[in-house]
């Protein structure tokens, strides 16, 4: 059933009116004397067409157009304006304040009825294409979650894999990844982009799979000759994943290959300093020492969170960007929540 608002300060008019859209069928004239009220009631009700009279008190016809206009979700309906004053002026007047069509007094009823036909039509197709917009735009939502949670898929195995190889936990790969993004809310980085590091930080480290076992898994300190294989997998890792359209693995390919770098330039694999390294490498480098430090490894016992805040602290312009120390600083209740979330027995797939 079409919803027809009426809007008239002549009952006489207001009866004439409704009469005639009775005899449409499948509509329903509401009628209003008032202008202010027919307003009103057009704002909170939405009508499928609203029908007004140009010359009222209170509102003229013009007037109650504009303002109808204006409000939330009446931007659209179809507006027919009826007025015995055939001014050409009066009639851009109404157009420009949004009505879609004209009814010169007195009213024709066949005029009449083929109008607001036309107008209910179009009201119709409108919705139906709004509707059917609506469902193109939350189909393609879904498909792009799946893709999304595929491609989150594919990064958590690939995880895994430089994972089994080295002798950090998946839990310690949760960790700094919510501590990464904990630092990214203290900076005030967007929301999107705090997700973004979320999934990004857990490949930091994926070039470690180029590593040969004799140097990754050596027990020992590592000579001079070795640490520097070691050191290329932050190269190693930048070439794995960059490249891709993916805006993760783009973050993570910047992430592979600045987090060693520290911010007094005597990092690697670039030795950037300051503002130099990308800001994601600046963050995670903060989370990633971080979690190793409290960590207990097979060849360290952990440290104390204390310490641990300490160490951060006296490496504050040279190691690490002050103000991603001071932004995990600041979260030290979050930083405890995070770590009993994800203890050493937890899966990575829940990160």
């Amino acid at each position: 059933m079409n919803k027809i608002a009426i809007i008239d300060d002549s009952e006489i008019n207001l009866m004439l009116l409704k009469a005639l859209v009775a005899k449409i069928g499948d509509c329903e004239g509401l009628v209003f004397q008032e202008s202010p009220s027919g307003l009103q009631w057009c704002s909170e009700n939405k009508p499928d067409l609203v029908i007004v009279d140009y010359m009222m008190p209170d509102l003229d016809g013009i007037e109650f157009i504009s303002r109808l206009r204006q409000m939330p979700g009446c931007d659209e309906f179809p507006v027919l304006m009826i007025t015995a004053n055939d001014n050409k002026d009066v009639r851009y007047r109404a157009l420009e304040s949004g009505a879609t069509d004209f009814l010169t007094k007195p009213v024709d009823r066949m005029e009449f009825s083929a109008r607001v036909h036309n107008m209910l039509a179009l009201n119709s197709s409108r919705r139906n294409l709004a509707d059917r917009a609506a469902w193109l735009a939350e189909e393609v939502a879904k498909a792009t979650a799946k893709v999304h949670a595929r491609e989150q898929e594919l990064l958590f195995r690939m995880s895994r894999a430089a994972e089994f190889r080295d002798p950090e936990t998946g839990a310690h790969i949760q960790r700094m990844a919510h501590f990464s993004r904990l630092i990214a809310e203290q900076l005030g980085l967007a929301g999107g982009t705090q997700q973004l590091i979320l999934k990004a930080a857990p490949m930091h480290d994926i070039g470690k799979i180029g590593i040969p076992d004799s140097i990754l898994l050596k027990p020992g300190r590592l000579t001079p000759e070795e640490f520097a294989v070691m050191k290329g997998h932050a190269q190693l890792g930048f070439e794995l994943l960059n490249g891709s359209e993916s805006a993760v693995l783009q973050a993570a390919a910047l992430i592979a290959y600045s987090h060693h770098e520290k911010f007094d330039g005597s990092g690697y694999p670039r030795a950037l300093a300051g503002d130099a390294i990308p800001l994601f490498g600046r963050i995670v480098a903060v989370a990633d020492v971080f979690d190793a430090l409290v960590s207990e490894r097979p060849y360290k016992r952990a440290w104390t969170l204390d310490k641990a805040f300490e160490f951060l602290q006296q490496g504050t312009g040279s190691h690490f960007d002050p103000d991603c120390v001071a932004a995990f600083l600041r979260r030290e209740q979050e930083i405890g929540v995070i770590r009993e979330s994800f203890q050493e027995q937890d899966p990575v797939d829940d990160l």
